[in-house]
């Protein structure tokens, strides 16, 4: 068996305000789907709107994933002038963001020893903010060409944290971030890396797009993803982004990081002539790269339990990929034991260049919770699929994981429209021996960041995490060694979680019996060495 591959970190961004692991899954567990109206800053939806599908130079959808702030920016947190911020593609400032909070989320960090040898591959499709940019030629610098330009995505992130590693920004179109992933597991598996950072991001500034996607009726007029229905009328164009962090699974135990979920194997291709036009989907090149995906895990298509789908909601797309899974996974697959399958763009709509990497992310974390959450918007089963012929159903409400044999496992999938398959196999997380998290003598949690404000609001999320921590341990150890210390500090001191989150909220509220102690380290001067017994 080929040495699997631990998700050890996540970063996120999508709508709805997901902005973390924990919020990702809130919205899959309580069913929300993050969609709405093209907001005003991206193009003026009243000029280019009209119902009629295929209307020359209109959009024939209203709604969308977006994102909130997507203008907002901690410049100085990442080193950056105000000149050269304002001149970063959204996309880049996401994927800083997630960056850092996926390597803080898997306790790394950055540019250390310790992560110098890690690879970043970094899947992305749209280049809209590089149109905005270059409309005046007049006004064009040094620094909107790199601020702007899809190859700088993965080695601004090299650069900003210090690693070493690969380098590379990959587009295959919607299946970018998924091929990214795949090849950050060949890359950790050769030895090439240690450590890597795989995603994508994906904003959407222009409508051109959109308009030729409406052209030939792939929109969904009412902004809902009706993956396997047989309403499925188009797909909802959306926003993301995310990082996801890699690691050996023999050094992940070895260093006792955190672990999600396990990559048993991974395979992409491309459909070839097989699908008769570029832009439509081939069954013999999908059931093909199934195939090899999970013979690259060396695992039994009849023994998974779980595939989220590439999942658009489209007429053609739907019932071509049903049918690939359901001849695939029929494999060796026990009678009675159907291959439940999902789509997370019903949630979020298709996320394009972070759609793949968006679909690990909801397998990962189904795993690691033992749920399987709802697909939505699913009243008519599509008629164009032989269900009572294939071992396949769609999940419509959330279940707990499916009673299998062996390990727990699922699969995504995600296909670019020019043909580029990409599937993943990922396996439940090994047991691990669970710590006394209940601390008998007082304890002492570090928080810093690099700006006052940045810290108030980290000790608020805090306080609200320790309110009912039940892992209190483990929190202040990541604190304390698995986080980068910054400038602006605060210690607070206390005997369970509920004492550090009461401090830090008189902290908050300018209490000056807070007990919290905060101070700004001045770089330019050595510290001196202080044991205190």
């Amino acid at each position: 068996m080929k040495e699997p591959i631990a998700i050890i970190g996540i970063g996120c961004r999508f709508p709805g305000g997901v902005n973390s692991p924990d919020s990702f899954w809130e919205t899959l567990i309580h069913e929300k789907e993050a969609i709405r109206e093209v907001p005003r800053d991206r193009f003026d939806l009243d000029s280019y709107y009209d119902p009629t599908p295929a209307t020359p130079g209109k959009v024939m959808s209203r709604w969308g994933g977006y994102l909130d702030t997507i203008d907002h920016f901690d410049a100085e947190f990442f080193g950056f002038s105000p000149r050269e911020a304002a001149r970063l593609d959204p996309q880049q400032r996401l994927l800083l963001e997630v960056a850092w909070e996926a390597l803080e989320d898997a306790g790394q960090l950055p540019d250390t020893p310790a992560t110098q040898q890690t690879g970043v591959f970094v899947g992305m499709w749209l280049n809209d903010f590089e149109a905005r940019l270059f409309e005046d030629p007049a006004k064009v610098d040094f620094y909107m060409t790199t601020g702007s330009g899809r190859y700088s995505a993965s080695g601004r992130l090299s650069y900003a944290f210090g690693l070493q590693g690969p380098s590379m920004t990959i587009d295959s179109a919607c299946s970018s971030s998924l091929v990214a992933v795949h090849l950050a597991v060949q890359s950790l598996r050769s030895g090439e890396c240690n450590l890597a950072l795989a995603g994508g991001a994906n904003v959407i500034l222009q409508p051109q797009i959109t308009i030729a996607y409406s052209q030939s009726k792939m929109m969904s007029p009412d902004g809902h993803c009706k993956f396997g229905d047989a309403a499925a009328d188009g797909y909802v164009r959306s926003e993301g982004a995310a990082i996801i962090v890699l690691k050996r699974l023999v050094d992940a135990l070895a260093d006792g990081d955190p672990i999600y979920a396990l990559i048993r194997g991974s395979a992409v291709n491309n459909d070839g002539k097989s699908s008769g036009f570029l832009a439509t989907p081939g069954s013999a090149g999908q059931e093909e790269m199934l195939r090899k995906a999970y013979a690259d895990a060396d695992v039994s298509p009849g023994a998974v339990q779980y595939v989220e789908a590439h999942g658009t909601g489209t007429n053609a797309g739907d019932p071509v990929e049903i049918g690939a899974l359901g001849k695939v996974l029929a494999t060796d697959r026990p009678a009675g034991r159907p291959c439940m399958l999902g789509s997370v763009k019903t949630n979020f709509g298709h996320t394009e260049g972070a759609a793949g990497v968006a679909g690990l992310i909801k397998v990962a974390l189904s795993l690691q919770h033992r749920i399987l959450p709802a697909s939505l918007h699913l009243k008519q089963p599509t008629p164009k699929i032989p269900w009572d012929q294939l071992p396949v159903r769609i999940q419509t409400q959330s279940t707990p994981w499916p009673d299998h044999e062996g390990a727990a496992l699922g699969g995504v999938s995600s296909f670019g429209i020019a043909g580029t398959n990409a599937h993943v196999v990922l396996q439940e997380a090994p047991s691990q021996s669970h710590r006394d998290n209940i601390l008998k003598r007082a304890c002492v949690l570090p928080l810093s960041a690099r700006s006052s404000a940045a810290l108030n609001e980290l000790a608020g999320a805090y306080r609200d995490r320790l309110a009912e921590a039940s892992d209190l341990h483990d929190l202040i150890y990541t604190a304390s060694t698995r986080r980068t210390h910054h400038h602006y500090r605060l210690s607070v001191a206390g005997n369970s979680g509920e004492e550090l989150s009461q401090r830090l909220d008189a902290y908050l509220k300018d209490d000056p019996n807070s007990g919290v102690k905060a101070a700004q380290v001045n770089p330019d001067v050595s510290p001196s060495v202080v044991f205190v017994f």
